[in-house]
């Protein structure tokens, strides 16, 4: 147990895990390899996955970083990569069901995304999108209009986890009047990232904030995170037990 996982344990731990398969599906993940920051190779993809069929998920929604000076992903290399990732799933027979969106990277160019390009969705027309961890962009409230005018739902990942906003918490309040979805990271639950995030995820889930629970699983490292801390964390069953959460219908 991590240094951070132990200041909490004795306030917001239970000794009785929760049972991800409630959720059925994972929404947020880093699966496709060589492409961004995540799985590196085809092995450890389907490592990663079958730790999830473990976990009790029945599908992944694995949504790779686009980032125009980053990682300048196309839907034509994502969706190519989900289908080699399919067929090496339905080799080492995994039965889990795998689709593929992304998690689009609020910079220069997202705009013209957003005119010119048919935009990867999950669900039903749900889009994923992050900030940076430095700044919110100053147009964030035009492109958040920009995608619901278009027929998007937006859904900001991990909203906890920008610590600009976590003295400004009316910020995630107007964000959701506005019509935004919120996607928390469930390792934001252990202090993983830091004490103040974990501070503002809970308090979220008291508010009914939280629309879709996601893991953004890179590598093992995050499995072994929701394992050990994770699942044990009473925020995390408050939020399962709540019925808000829409991860199952997808």
């Amino acid at each position: 147990m991590s240094f951070i996982s132990r200041i909490f344990s004795k306030s917001t731990r239970t000794s009785v895990a929760a049972d991800l398969s409630v959720l059925k599906c994972d929404v947020h993940s880093h699966f496709i390899p060589g492409i961004d920051d995540g799985a590196e190779t085809m092995d450890d993809s389907v490592a990663l996955i079958r730790e999830f069929y473990n976990l009790g998920y029945e599908k992944v929604i694995t949504t790779p970083h686009i980032l125009a000076d980053g990682y300048p992903n196309t839907p034509e290399i994502i969706l190519s990569g989900l289908e080699k990732v399919r067929v090496a799933l339905k080799n080492e027979n995994i039965p889990v069901r795998i689709e593929a969106a992304a998690e689009y990277y609020i910079d220069f160019d997202f705009g013209r995304k957003i005119d010119e390009e048919k935009l990867l969705t999950f669900g039903k027309n749900y889009l994923l999108f992050e900030v940076s961890y430095l700044n919110p962009p100053d147009n964030l409230e035009q492109i958040i209009f920009k995608l619901l005018t278009s027929g998007h739902k937006p859904v900001l990942a991990h909203p906890e986890r920008y610590n600009f906003w976590h003295d400004k918490f009316e910020k995630y309040e107007q964000f959701k009047e506005k019509g935004l979805l919120f996607q928390l990271n469930i390792n934001s639950l252990t202090g993983y990232y830091s004490r103040e995030t974990k501070k503002v995820a809970e308090r979220m889930i008291e508010k009914n904030m939280i629309d879709f629970l996601g893991s953004d699983c890179h590598h093992l490292r995050h499995v072994g995170v929701i394992k050990s801390n994770a699942v044990y964390e009473k925020a995390l069953h408050k939020l399962i037990e709540s019925g808000k959460l829409l991860n199952a219908t997808l």
